[in-house]
Parts: C-alpha cells; sequence; structure tokens
C-alpha cells in the first residue's frame, strides 16, 4: 500500500442481485465477479435509492438523495449547484474520469445563468457531470460526439450512417437478413456484430488502454457498463448459452392482479409490461439476459487479469455494483422503478486491499447499504475529507474493517413517475406524481402522493405478494413506517451553502460582527 491509490468503480445497467452466482443464481455463470467477492466484502442487502436511471446514478455520483439533489427522472437534469464526485477530486488535484454510462443531462439553463455556457472548461466540466471522459456511451440511443464507438464499428466493417441501430442492436435472423432489437422477440438471435466489436468488449477496452497508458500515476475510474440494459440483443455465443430452464422462474401470480393499487394497475397497461407479461416474452428475453451478464462477466475477466498481472489489485479499490434491477415480467411488469427487491436491490462488491480489510475479506455483509454510501467510502479510502453538510451517505470502510459500529436499520427509495403514461392514467399532474419508500428489516412501505399506502410483510411475504396498505389490522405499522419517513424526510441536507464548522463558528457571535440587539 506504499504506491499510489487508485479507485475502479465498475457500474452494470439494469443488473439483479439475484442474476449473479455469488448471490444465489443457480445456473448463471459468473466465476470472475464470484471471485471478485471472495477477494472482497459482498453486500447481501444494498439498495437504491431510486429505481430509474437518472436518479439512481446522481445519487451514486452526489452521496444525496433525489429529493435533495433533484434530478429526479432520467429527462432533469442534475443542477449545477450540485457537487459530484469529480468535483471533490478536483479540488483535491485527481481526476475523476468515465468508461461508459452516467446519464448525466446537461442543466443548460443553470449554465447560462452563470455565464459557463460558452466552452469554458469548468463549463464542460459541469455539462459532464465532473467527468472526464475517455469514452461516454449511455447505450439508449446511436453514440454522439461524446463516444468514439460509431467510428470503431466503421473502422471494423459495420459500415453505415448509423452503424448501433444496424448492428449492435440488430441480430441476425433465422434467414440471415437483420431484424431489429427494439422488439424483444428477436432476443433470442444473435447480434449482428462480433463479441470482440460489441458495447461490452469495446468499453473493457477503454478501461485497459486507459490502465496502461496511466502506469505508476494513480487515478479514479468510472467504468460504467450500459448491459444487460435492454436492447437485449447479446452477441455470440452468449444469445444462445442459457435455456429458458436455466432461467428463474417468474415471481407472480393472479391474485395480485385484483384489486391492484391503482399505480401498480396503470404500470400494468404500459407497454413494456403488456409485453413481459406474456409467457413468450419471458422464454424469450431471459435467457438473453443471462447471456449478456455473462459476457460482462468475461469482459471483467479481461481486465480483472491485467490488474492482477500489473500489481494493480494491490493498490486499487474496486467498487462493484448496478443502478437498479430489472423486472424481467415480475409481478407482471416490465422494466424498473417500483419499490420491488427485483428492481431496489442490487449486487455491491467492494474490495478493498489494505491489510485492514483483512478480517472480513471473503464475508457477507448483512448490513444495509445505500447508494449515497459510495462517494463517501471512496474519499475516505483516499483520505480526502467528507463535506458533512451535504453528504447523506454514510462511509462503508469501518464494516470492511469488521469495526462496531452504529448502523442505519433501513434504506429509503424514491419515485417521480410524472414522464409516464402510467401518470395519465391515474390522472395525476406533474406535481404529484410521487412516491417515498422506506425498507426496514421486515416491512417494506411506500407512500403515494395522493394514492393508498402500500406495505408488505416481508417476513411472511418475501415475494411481496400481498398489499396490506389498506389493512386495518396494520395501521399501526403504517403510522410507524410513516414516522420513519417524515424523520428522513426533515434530516436531508439542504442548507449546503456553509459547512458545519462554519456554523459552529458563527453561533451566537453577532456581537463580535458589531450587532447589539436586545440589550437593556
Amino acid at each position: 500500500m506504499n504506491r499510489p491509490r487508485n479507485v475502479l468503480f465498475i457500474m452494470a445497467d439494469q443488473l439483479r442481485a439475484d442474476h449473479l452466482a455469488c448471490y444465489g443464481h443457480p445456473h448463471i455463470r459468473t466465476p470472475n465477479i464470484d471471485a471478485l467477492a471472495r477477494r472482497g466484502v459482498r453486500f447481501d442487502r444494498a439498495f437504491v435509492n431510486s429505481g430509474v436511471c437518472g436518479p439512481s446514478r446522481m445519487s451514486y455520483y452526489t452521496g444525496r438523495y433525489p429529493s435533495t439533489h433533484g434530478a429526479t427522472w432520467n429527462r432533469v437534469p442534475l443542477s449545477v449547484d450540485e457537487v459530484t464526485l469529480g468535483e471533490y477530486l478536483r479540488n483535491s488535484g485527481r481526476t475523476l474520469v468515465l468508461a461508459g454510462k452516467t446519464h448525466v443531462m446537461v442543466d443548460h439553463a443553470g449554465l447560462e445563468r452563470l455565464a459557463l455556457d460558452g466552452g469554458s472548461e469548468l463549463g464542460q466540466l459541469l455539462s459532464a457531470g465532473g467527468f472526464e471522459e475517455i469514452d461516454r456511451y449511455d447505450g439508449h440511443h446511436e453514440p454522439g460526439q461524446e463516444s468514439g464507438y460509431p467510428a470503431y464499428l466503421r473502422r471494423h466493417g459495420y459500415v453505415s450512417d448509423d452503424p448501433w441501430t444496424d448492428f449492435v442492436i440488430a441480430a441476425r435472423g433465422p434467414d440471415g437478413k437483420p431484424v431489429s432489437g427494439w422488439h424483444m422477440r428477436n432476443a433470442r438471435y444473435p447480434s449482428m456484430v462480433e463479441e470482440r466489436h460489441s458495447e461490452t468488449a469495446y468499453m473493457t477496452d477503454q478501461a485497459l488502454n486507459f490502465m496502461e497508458r496511466m502506469g505508476e500515476a494513480p487515478w479514479v475510474m468510472h467504468l460504467s457498463y450500459v448491459k444487460p440494459h435492454w436492447p437485449y440483443i447479446a452477441p455470440a455465443p452468449y444469445h444462445a448459452m442459457y435455456g429458458y430452464e436455466e432461467c428463474l422462474p417468474p415471481v407472480r401470480n393472479e391474485a395480485e392482479k385484483h384489486d391492484a393499487h391503482p399505480v401498480l394497475a396503470a404500470y400494468r397497461q404500459q407497454e413494456e409490461s403488456i409485453s413481459f407479461s406474456s409467457d413468450e416474452c419471458q422464454r424469450t428475453v431471459r435467457p438473453a439476459y443471462q447471456g449478456l451478464i455473462t459476457q460482462l462477466d468475461d469482459n471483467l475477466g479481461r481486465l480483472f487479469d491485467y490488474m492482477e498481472n500489473s500489481g494493480l489489485m494491490d493498490d486499487t479499490l474496486i467498487i462493484f455494483t448496478a443502478d437498479h434491477g430489472d423486472f424481467l415480467g415480475d409481478h407482471w411488469f416490465g422494466e424498473k422503478e417500483l419499490f420491488y427487491e427485483q428492481v431496489q436491490r442490487v449486487p455491491l462488491i467492494v474490495v478493498d486491499p489494505s491489510p485492514a480489510a483483512d478480517a472480513t475479506r471473503g464475508g457477507v455483509e448483512p448490513r444495509m447499504a445505500e447508494s449515497v454510501d459510495i462517494l463517501p467510502t471512496i474519499l475516505s479510502w483516499l483520505g480526502l475529507p467528507l463535506a458533512t453538510h451535504r453528504l447523506e451517505g454514510r462511509n462503508l470502510l469501518p464494516l470492511l474493517y469488521g469495526q462496531h459500529t452504529d448502523w442505519r436499520d433501513c434504506v429509503f427509495s424514491e419515485l417521480d413517475y410524472s414522464y409516464r403514461l402510467a401518470r395519465q392514467i391515474v390522472g395525476k399532474t406533474t406535481q404529484n406524481a410521487r412516491a417515498w419508500s422506506v425498507r426496514t428489516d421486515r416491512w417494506r412501505y411506500v407512500y403515494w402522493m395522493d394514492e393508498p399506502e402500500q406495505l408488505y410483510d416481508l417476513e411472511s411475504d418475501p415475494d411481496q405478494f400481498i398489499d396490506l396498505g389498506r389493512s386495518p389490522n396494520h395501521e399501526a405499522v403504517r403510522a410507524e413506517c410513516r414516522s420513519r419517513l417524515m424523520d428522513w424526510f426533515t434530516r436531508l441536507k439542504r442548507r449546503t451553502t456553509v459547512t458545519d464548522e462554519m456554523v459552529e463558528k458563527g453561533t451566537n457571535a453577532y456581537k463580535k460582527a458589531g450587532v447589539f440587539f436586545g440589550q437593556w
């Protein structure tokens, strides 16, 4: 540990915790991620602060909940007033580099207000969410100038105006002709690109090239993969690596659709939920989803082998996680967003190479972690100060070091569904289509604005089939959960322009400033 310290923060997109072998999947093959877990600590109960890409990632990058950082949906920009991991590192003379996805939306109005929209260095940094972009690729549409992937594809023979659409997310149909990956029925076919030219392989190459260039110099990198997020098109041989009999069975029953919560009933009317409710969709998509995960694992194996051979494993903090899960048809839903374990619980593996973490190495941590914990953990590992007046997460290192410490007994998550068809179906405005949830050891409670509450007893009903939100026998439990939410909400850190030390110094100091009110 005498060498410079590095940080590798890896994120997969839309990866469920239960779809890794080290988290209990009986068939999926993820040997490299499993080996990473043996090298560090696997958090068994890690949860996101939003089941949506954008707000979840902004909580990872700011250490703050959506209610305070304000980017409550994918199309909502993160305010230039928010401080991200990249800015904290920059203030200490370090750089945060990006290879992959961030989902950062540019706050054009904020940059214009501060006259930072003219291409200045600071304006460019704020536009990128504090990242210095090696290659940014969000994976939802054709990459733009921020990524070298389209040019890379053309150099390797995939020539078209839009090689991402025409090759990467296109599959080779049974007659050899391309079919669109936007249609989930085609997830059974292989991608038109070879595996070595795929999204996952390309971004792994970017990370490897960066590490080689850096040599002995210290670095902090966010390696953010776009898979196994849709479109669910995998390159050969991963497209056919698993049969449906090797997939987890869908978690759903007919009873949960009867007298369902109004918002949930509305979500089931959206196209992705209708599609995933069919058995054919299940049988087609789930094997491809698992293939994409094993492909990710194989590429991480390439990365970890290089790090091992170059000595980087000895001085690099590695964090592996996801921004949320995927319903895959569970509870008759597609996509994510809602407050079920399939969406809210994610993998979290933390590898600290220092001797202080030897006591827990290879262990499983049962205490709850949240997305907001990652930023303070990275800063602490690098020996940098924590902005306690801003950060709402907790440093995870004491748990890795086997220290006895008071810890949280619940976690929180949020949803702004203003942009979704479900809002229109239930007749909400853009101001009251919101929900907040608290999850304790036993209960999952959801407070919906202007809609009934939800409550699940995870002890007797771990699959969340029975909604007790309107049960008269559980009013006391709902009241307790409501109180927890209120207590959390009142403690969010909204006073961010002064530090706690500044407040202490300024307390009862008005006479020092020449103000003598109240004297007789």
